[in-house]
């Protein structure tokens, strides 16, 4: 249990600070605006190539990888139906299904996954799935789905690698796949620059908070318990049906995929919601509520499992 409660305290102080620095105004009425910038185009990409250059590719064809791909797939399906019935715009509903399945698997898995589980490697599989393969997509996406000039079809079919998110990502993974050494001076002042991510995407969300109603109200109340009822249940419970039911999965093998598809919504969600500058509030009431309820649901996991 102190693994889950170490991992909730610590992002919870560092967006309690973000709170505080919009309450007081330090950062003036563009801070968290450039927190956004900051961790989407610069801090974002440069963690993202830092983590996957060094990782082992070979997680990727593992069962684990399979129950977090179909789970993810599923909970994010029936947001995107339940969207284009209701009508609810092709980037609202984006948002809306990642928060419905994209996990934190970095700043709260990883604690998560040390203290709960044993092995900080065990969070890699649903780690590299999402950033190599849901995230470019979904913020591909966005790109295609924004209002303006979206140029000719060439110059559409090139959105990932002019997405900073996804060419991070694909960077990281070409270095990985082809074992090439980056050298220090070059990985040093990344590994560095990337150290602002989690922090600046927190603390945006902190100041987010700022004068804001309590979350699940107004005209996205639909879309946010809908991805919250996913997310927080519906994820974990399918995720346990296909490790245990399909895939035969017991023991530490079954705990480790259903402790994963029981965190939260991502932090840095929020930063692609406000960066593409649709359904901020559903990102920001959808995190901050699925992170209050995978709590009692990780407990409850951990304890029934464990």
């Amino acid at each position: 249990m102190q693994g889950v409660l170490t991992g909730f305290a610590v992002i919870a102080v560092v967006i309690g600070v973000g709170y505080v620095i919009g309450l007081r105004g330090y950062l003036g009425d563009q801070g968290r605006e450039v927190l956004t910038k900051l961790a989407f185009h610069v801090a974002s990409p440069a963690l993202l190539f830092t983590t996957l250059a060094k990782a082992d590719l070979s997680v990727v064809f593992s069962s684990r990888l399979l129950v977090t791909a179909l789970s993810t797939a599923a909970a994010a399906g029936v947001f995107v139906a339940v969207g284009v019935v209701r009508h609810w715009g092709v980037g609202r509903t984006t948002i809306g299904a990642l928060c419905s399945s994209y996990v934190n698997s970095g700043n709260l898995g990883i604690p998560i996954a040390v203290y709960v589980l044993g092995d900080a490697s065990l969070v890699a599989p649903v780690l590299l799935f999402q950033l190599v393969l849901v995230g470019p997509i979904a913020v591909t996406v966005l790109d295609l789905s924004g209002d303006g000039d979206k140029g000719p079809l060439w110059r559409r079919l090139l959105t990932p690698l002019r997405n900073p998110i996804a060419v991070g990502s694909l960077a990281g993974v070409l270095a990985a796949a082809t074992g090439v050494h980056v050298p220090s001076p070059v990985m040093d002042p990344l590994t560095l620059i990337g150290g602002m991510s989690v922090p600046a995407v927190l603390l945006a969300f902190g100041i987010s908070l700022c004068g804001s109603t309590m979350p699940g109200k107004g005209p996205d109340r639909a879309p946010v318990l809908l991805s919250v009822a996913l997310k927080s249940f519906g994820q974990p419970a399918l995720a346990w049906a296909l490790a245990a039911g399909v895939f035969g999965l017991r023991g530490h093998q079954l705990l480790d995929v259903v402790v994963t598809s029981a965190l939260p919504a991502a932090q840095n969600l929020y930063t692609y919601a406000s960066q593409y500058g649709v359904g901020e509030r559903l990102a920001r009431d959808s995190i901050l509520m699925s992170t209050v309820l995978s709590v009692p649901v990780l407990v409850v996991v951990a304890a029934l499992l464990g």
